[in-house]
């Protein structure tokens, strides 16, 4: 009983940090996905990872389309400094208010369509942004993202694979407006640089299988042209 009870006080001692802790809430479409399809929220921090684990050490990194931030806190632990820019303002406030204690990190609110970011970066990411585009918007995307990069630097595009889309919700189908396959997405990434590496990806499984059985892919650009 003694040594019980010894054990439930080092369990409150250890843990007493933790519940200290000022709880951080999620942003509108983490929620929506916590409320209607919790799993997504796997994919979506395995797809952080990956560009973390490939971006780890960089100095200056940009991500394009943050959305809510979900992610932002396993890339910021791997760079020096991240910018994160996205379209919708509303984004942009409630991201600044929610994730404030990430001193390595800034948020603005951009169209990169429409012009690129100021300021050189490293790496630039872009997870699940790509295939909401309008077609015809897509080169000068790709082209404002390239020309801030530096002459050595990375950029990984992720995006829902088109051989996927027949199992697509019926919310997914109608947003994905410019699907890309691996070979569609390794030429756009080829015109802006002399490497191009494609991954595959599985809920939370990223390798480099079949890619007509990928659900997700990567295009990791290595060198601006």
């Amino acid at each position: 009983m003694q040594e019980s009870r010894l054990a439930w006080k080092l369990h409150i001692e250890a843990t007493n940090d933790q519940f200290e802790t000022e709880e951080i809430p999620l942003g509108p479409w983490t929620s929506y996905s916590m409320r209607h399809d919790p799993k997504h929220m796997a994919f979506v921090l395995a797809r952080y990872k990956f560009c973390a684990k490939m971006l780890s050490g960089k100095a200056r990194v940009l991500e394009v389309g943050c959305g809510d931030g979900f992610g932002t806190p396993i890339v910021a632990q791997e760079v020096g400094k991240l910018h994160c820019v996205d379209w919708e303002e509303r984004n942009i406030v409630g991201n600044r208010r929610r994730l404030a204690f990430l001193g390595n990190v800034t948020f603005d609110v951009a169209d990169v369509s429409s012009a690129p970011p100021p300021g050189e970066y490293d790496a630039i990411f872009n997870i699940d942004v790509i295939e909401h585009l309008e077609p015809a918007y897509e080169r000068p995307f790709v082209e404002n993202m390239v020309s801030c990069l530096s002459k050595d630097g990375v950029m990984i595009i992720g995006t829902p694979n088109e051989s996927a889309s027949q199992y697509a919700t019926h919310r997914s189908d109608h947003q994905h407006i410019n699907l890309k396959n691996a070979k569609t997405l390794k030429e756009l990434s080829d015109r802006y640089f002399a490497n191009t590496f494609i991954f595959s990806m599985n809920d939370e499984m990223v390798h480099t299988g079949y890619y007509p059985m990928a659900h997700y892919l990567f295009a990791v650009g290595v060198g601006r042209k």
